[in-house]
């Protein structure tokens, strides 16, 4: 597989309700999305980035042209499968809770019940939703669910990820968190094609850019290329005193050359992180979403380590399953820690009748000597147990009343 998207004059054209031709969203678009990339698709509002991706999933039958995804046309299901998306707006099921909404995604794609447990658990860590993992959707704030939207299109392990606006409504730290999650996803492996209105996202992350107008391609290239200066020269040092200052100075008048000279500046995204991971290191609590900033193991470096990824996944689940197996904590408790003499004696009786009749065990508080009498049953007892009279019982068999 050369490319991962590939587009042949890919058109698409909106007509009226008589069938006349009225817009034009996209116009004889040639897309090449090498595997294992971050491609950024960018442009402004109504340039027709959202009707490529319906057209690249298959959502949108195209009025020209042909998109070939992974090798083949996104509607199969066995290159379906091999997708994920996450739209601009988050379509969950609000009534469901996170882990919840990631178990549905997952019996979609058909996955393993313990495979799918594990999947969702690791998840859950890594969009920091694992604290709130038992609250409805309908609760979360708009960036608590692009966070679980992005867990749902990671759910399949997919090998072309396509992003629709992912940072939307996220604060500075989750937007760091996605962006180092992609780069970390296209270190795996994985195939990224972002559309942002966040260029300077789309300028951390990906390597390769196209910018969509008209629904034409206007540029495209690799980022770094697009955006160099190559009439200008920028040098970054050290501390330099001020007598070194004054010959840099002087050197550039000779050259005629216009410069700045001035202390570098952070971005106000980095000062922000930091002031943030400071308050982190000393505990400070809060009530949003956590931080993090790893990625779960089984999003895999590539496609041919699949089936070996797949079988240790299965290995390790069945094997957490073989637990020693734990004693009846009623039996446990039945037991006591130490015995005496007579209770041990005590306890010996009772489980040589435990396959007899029940037996009721009176333990006497005083020791007295056995008496003769006590082997015999109380006739006057018995015979009101059994209902009869004196008469009754005197004109009986004598062996009658041992009988009953």
């Amino acid at each position: 597989m050369e490319y991962a998207i590939e587009t042949f004059s890919l058109t698409k054209i909106f007509s009226d309700w008589w069938g006349r031709s009225r817009v034009i969203a996209v116009d004889d678009l040639n897309l090449k999305v090498r595997p294992n990339e971050v491609y950024g698709f960018l442009g402004p509002n109504g340039s027709g980035k959202t009707t490529t991706l319906k057209m690249l999933l298959g959502l949108l039958h195209p009025t020209k042209g042909k998109a070939i995804i992974l090798g083949g046309d996104a509607t199969d299901p066995q290159i379906n499968r091999r997708i994920g998306f996450l739209p601009e707006e988050s379509y969950l099921y609000k009534y469901l809770t996170a882990r919840e909404t990631l178990d549905f995604y997952g019996q979609l794609f058909k996955l393993p019940a313990k495979v799918r447990r594990m999947r969702i658990e690791a998840l859950l860590e890594m969009v920091g939703l694992k604290a709130v993992a038992n609250r409805t959707i309908g609760t979360f704030s708009k960036g608590m669910a692009r966070r679980i939207g992005l867990a749902q299109a990671l759910i399949n392990d997919p090998e072309l990820l396509i992003l629709d606006e992912p940072t939307t409504g996220l604060d500075p730290i989750g937007t760091r968190q996605i962006k180092d999650l992609i780069i970390e996803l296209a270190k795996r492996g994985k195939t990224i094609f972002l559309c942002s209105h966040l260029l300077a996202d789309v300028e951390d992350v990906c390597n390769r850019i196209a910018i969509l107008y008209g629904g034409k391609i206007q540029a495209e290239g690799d980022v770094r290329e697009l955006l160099r200066h190559s009439d200008k020269t920028e040098i970054l040092t050290g501390r330099l005193s001020p007598a070194v200052i004054e010959k840099i100075k002087q050197a550039l008048a000779e050259e005629h050359a216009e410069y700045t000279i001035g202390s570098p500046i952070d971005k106000l995204e980095t000062f922000f992180i930091n002031i943030v991971a400071r308050a982190q290191q000393q505990a400070v609590p809060t009530s949003g979403a956590e931080s993090k900033t790893h990625i779960s193991n089984f999003l895999s470096a590539g496609a041919n380590d699949r089936a070996n990824r797949e079988a240790l996944l299965n290995q390790l689940v069945s094997a957490s399953d073989e637990r020693p197996a734990v004693p009846d904590t009623q039996q446990v408790k039945s037991q006591p820690a130490s015995l005496s003499p007579a209770d041990e004696n005590l306890l010996k009786e009772l489980t040589e009748q435990a396959d007899s009749k029940p037996v009721v065990v009176t333990r006497p508080t005083q020791t007295k000597p056995a008496s003769s009498q006590s082997d015999q049953p109380n006739k006057s007892i018995l015979d009101e147990l059994t209902g009869r009279s004196n008469a009754d019982t005197k004109s009986a068999h004598p062996g009658d009343s041992a009988n009953a």
